[in-house]
């Protein structure tokens, strides 16, 4: 996708600091061979710092970096950036069945050299559960009478890291799926990335253990995750 060459050069470098500190994790499996998770979260990062309210007042929009005419190609209503994340990872994965990375500079070899799988330009029309997996805010509304994922019960080393807005890792699910064993309102995929639930659940947490209440995931936090008091609404 065309990129605006301010922002490119502040993304390539966050992307270098970045990438090395993600894993394949997944909150469904992509179905057949899509790209998985890690690269969609590699897309995201290069071509709009992970931000799906972004406009650049250059013509691109959203998470994915789409222009109007590519995005209403596959069947986008509006402009993209006010568009749901969940309905931008849908058009995303719709556009990578049509065009493979064609679409994307940043999926290049002089960016990220994603490879094309089997999955691109295809042309077969995916469903919404298709994308699921990709990320987007990765938390859900209740879901009565289900079985739920709570993740590990015993808690798992702290991973070393204070994670704030706008991170993904791999240990940020562990956390996430751990707020489900309590009545939030709502309930956690396992995206990794922490985005606007994951912060409540982390301030709600902070607050019920006498944590300062920065929202910042550290080591008191993790720790009260599973060893705390619960978190009130």
């Amino acid at each position: 996708m065309g990129r605006d060459r301010w922002l490119r050069g502040i993304t390539r470098g966050a992307v270098v600091l970045v990438v090395a500190a993600f894993s394949s994790v997944v909150t469904a499996l992509p179905a057949a061979s899509d790209p998985s998770w890690e690269q969609w979260a590699q897309l995201r990062m290069c071509e709009s710092s992970d931000r799906y309210d972004i406009n650049t007042g250059t013509g691109y929009y959203g998470a994915y970096q789409f222009d109007l005419p590519t995005w209403r190609s596959v069947g986008g209503k509006g402009k993209p950036h006010r568009a749901s994340p969940a309905e931008q990872d849908y058009r995303a994965l719709y556009l990578y069945r049509m065009r493979g990375w064609q679409p994307w500079e940043c999926a290049n070899r002089h960016f990220l050299n994603l490879r094309e799988d089997s999955d691109a330009r295809s042309k077969v029309v995916p469903s919404y559960a298709d994308a699921a997996y990709i990320g987007g805010e990765g938390e859900l509304p209740p879901l009565p009478d289900t079985d739920v994922d709570t993740g590990p019960a015993e808690m798992p080393p702290w991973p070393g890291v204070v994670y704030a807005y706008g991170d993904c890792a791999v240990a940020l699910k562990d956390f996430q799926l751990r707020m489900n064993a309590f009545d939030l309102g709502y309930t956690f995929t396992g995206s990794g990335c922490y985005r606007d639930q994951t912060k409540r659940a982390v301030l709600a947490l902070q607050r019920a253990n006498g944590i300062k209440d920065s929202g910042r995931l550290g080591p008191k936090t993790w720790r009260a995750a599973w060893e705390g008091k619960p978190p009130r609404r």
